[in-house]
């Protein structure tokens, strides 16, 4: 029933101190770790234990390696989660389903908070991004401003960690899919996806989130159901 207790590997030991010493504030987001001599001697381990713990780090998306600049503490931590999210999708054989199913749930949180809170300034830039969208007559402008549609009512939503999630979910769509909006390529789908997309923005914009929330909930069952044909 039981098991001998093995030690930690070293290097696990020195992600495990950097990771307590960001959560307790001692490290913050930019700080620059001090360089890898400096660190063998602070940590008494080897270059090669050092070497793995930052790896470790960088896989973790807590620590950002730049090419002779040293290494440094995220500030930004919306690309950290696509990494081991994108190995866990490609082992487990993901799918398209189960990634438009992921975001229908973030969106549809989504889309409820942006249309409770979205300034001025965001109620703008949405209707512009939304006018240009349905003024686009190549489909490269259109999935580009179907993506910048979508991550501007994200934006909105204020939820910072929404938007971890939801920008890991989308790079994984990207490398994995490619363009998703290849599945509505006939103009008779491309016109409906047009209008829930209108019918979204109008409903945000005039901070609505009932109505934002099921206009929203027909995208993705729209989307979804085109998927699974």
């Amino acid at each position: 029933m039981f098991k001998p207790v093995a030690n930690k590997r070293i290097y696990q030991q020195v992600v495990d101190q950097i990771q307590t010493m960001i959560l307790d504030g001692r490290l913050k987001a930019g700080d620059k770790l001090p360089a890898e001599r400096d660190l063998t001697e602070l940590f008494q381990v080897s270059r090669t234990s050092i070497r793995e713990a930052v790896r470790a780090l960088e896989i973790l998306g807590l620590v950002e390696c730049r090419q002779g600049g040293g290494n440094f503490i995220r500030k930004e931590f919306n690309t950290g989660l696509f990494e081991p999210l994108s190995i866990m999708f490609k082992l487990h054989n993901g799918s398209a389903l189960e990634l438009f199913k992921v975001r229908k749930m973030l969106e549809i949180e989504a889309v409820s908070l942006a249309a409770g809170q979205i300034t001025a300034g965001q109620r703008a830039e949405l209707k512009a991004v939304m006018e240009e969208l349905a003024a686009a007559e190549k489909e490269e402008d259109k999935a580009k401003l179907d993506a910048e549609f979508h991550f501007r009512i994200m934006e909105a939503s204020g939820n910072y960690l929404l938007q971890c999630f939801y920008n890991a979910v989308s790079s994984l769509m990207q490398s994995f899919i490619g363009d998703a909006r290849k599945i509505f390529l006939k103009a008779e789908k491309m016109s409906i996806l047009a209008e829930l997309h209108r019918e979204i923005c109008n409903a945000v914009v005039s901070g609505q989130a009932a109505p934002a929330v099921a206009a929203m909930r027909k995208h993705f069952d729209f989307v979804i159901d085109n998927l699974e044909k």
